[in-house]
């Protein structure tokens, strides 16, 4: 996990986010955005509906968005973890609840246990009582539901749940192999849970299941790669369940901790352009009434200011999932951002939050001899995983029309570009490799 308080400044010889001085060449700097870009979005997706694959996906393809999809684990045919209460007999606890009623030092393990009694019902206490809990309306309320979903086991009023509707949904569900294919495109598979419960209403040993038996799958079918980035369900931001997902994950969408990040949530009424850090993420959720023009306005937003990252959350699709939005309305809405592509930087979750953290996490110096440039690129991250490109402005020579960039056995020739009286070029470059070469092109 990456320590929020923990950030290098950027040295850039004369070391500034401005820019070079005119005429001075040879002074490089990180950009703040990927390619140089003025603005990040990243297109996210909750629970893993068919219609995100099936209809969503292949708009995104056409247009060439990555994307991140926070997959419910325990639904994929072939899942190794499924639904499961992890603790005491159940029929302990129903045994307990005629004596003694909910309270704080009984209400995770009741609340955790009441959807794995072999019920068909008893899981919707669960989640009633764990938004009453989580959202903190009333912990008083949910004690009494969970009271009362436990009287009706032990009055018999709950039918027995089939094996057939027990069983994981077959046809209707993503399966591990076409996951594997989307990864391999460039999309991002993370976790949203085994089950997708009311993670603040778990006790220790569930709440660890739930987030650590689906980091395992991902791990187990698609890689390392696919268990960087979790999404606690309902969006939740309760203290005790984030903490323990970060302690498993690189990186929550719930909650982003860096403190030069200002984090702004879905219900955030916060203006974003009104901040002052060095980035902000703003959390907007597209739902089935929200109007098309709004939408388009996020994106306007984010155009217009230097430091923000549009993270976009929908659900269903085409009628599939929860408030889908339908496809047509995808289209529009993404060829809208397409439109906007020489500003806007379209990356998975993942890739922003790697490439915010290897900026601010590190260091860049640049030393001119003669006819070359070199560019040392470091950053203090230990955790390998933090593998992403950076993109670097270097200013050159006047003379110079055209870079051919070297570092290691990988090769770019690049453009100059002009800009206020100042030459330069934007290229790409792996901190904590080789030195990077710049000379002018033959």
């Amino acid at each position: 996990m990456i320590q929020p308080t923990r950030i290098l400044a950027i040295i850039v010889i004369a070391a500034s986010f401005a820019g070079p001085a005119p005429g001075q060449s040879g002074v490089t700097e990180i950009m703040r955005w990927q390619y140089g870009k003025t603005a990040a979005v990243s297109l996210t997706w909750d629970d893993g509906s068919i219609n995100q694959f099936r209809v969503a996906v292949p708009i995104m393809d056409r247009l060439g968005f990555p994307a991140t999809f926070f997959i419910i684990t325990g639904n994929i045919p072939g899942s190794r973890y499924h639904g499961a209460f992890i603790g005491r007999p159940a029929s302990e606890i129903i045994r307990e609840t005629a004596g003694v009623p909910t309270n704080r030092d009984n209400f995770f393990e009741r609340a955790s246990a009441i959807g794995f009694l072999g019920y068909s019902g008893t899981l919707s206490y669960h989640t009633r009582a764990g938004e009453l809990y989580d959202e903190g309306k009333s912990p008083e309320k949910a004690y009494q539901l969970i009271d009362e979903g436990y009287a009706k086991v032990r009055q018999g009023l709950f039918q027995s749940r089939s094996a057939q509707e027990a069983a994981a949904p077959g046809p209707d569900r993503i399966t591990w192999d076409e996951l594997s294919a989307l990864a391999q495109r460039g999309y991002e598979l993370a976790s949203h849970t085994v089950t997708h419960p009311r993670l603040a209403a778990l006790d220790e040993p569930n709440l660890v299941y739930e987030l650590e038996k689906s980091r395992q799958d991902l791990l187990d079918h698609l890689g390392a790669k696919h268990t960087f980035s979790v999404e606690c369900p309902y969006g939740t931001e309760n203290e005790r369940a984030v903490d323990y997902a970060l302690a498993r994950y690189q990186t929550a969408r719930n909650r982003i901790l860096d403190s030069y990040v200002e984090d702004l949530d879905r219900g955030s009424k916060m203006d974003p352009g009104a901040s002052t850090k060095e980035y902000v993420r703003w959390q907007r959720g597209p739902l089935t009434e929200t109007p098309m023009a709004l939408m388009k306005s996020w994106v306007d937003t984010i155009a217009s200011h230097s430091n923000l990252w549009l993270v976009l959350v929908f659900h269903g699709v085409d009628s599939i999932g929860w408030k889908p939005k339908t496809g047509a309305e995808l289209t529009e809405y993404f060829e809208y951002i397409k439109s906007q592509q020489d500003r806007l930087w379209v990356a998975t979750f993942q890739d922003v939050t790697k490439y915010m953290r290897e900026r601010m996490h590190g260091e860049v110096r640049s030393y001119r001899e003669g006819n070359t440039i070199s560019v040392v690129l470091r950053d203090d991250l230990k955790d390998t995983s933090y593998n992403l490109p950076l993109t670097l402005r270097t200013s050159v020579p006047s003379e110079w029309t055209a870079v051919d960039v070297h570092q290691g056995p990988r090769s770019q020739r690049v453009a100059v570009m002009r800009d206020h009286n100042l030459n330069y070029v934007l290229y790409q470059a792996e901190p904590n490799a080789e030195a990077v070469t710049l000379a002018p092109a033959n």
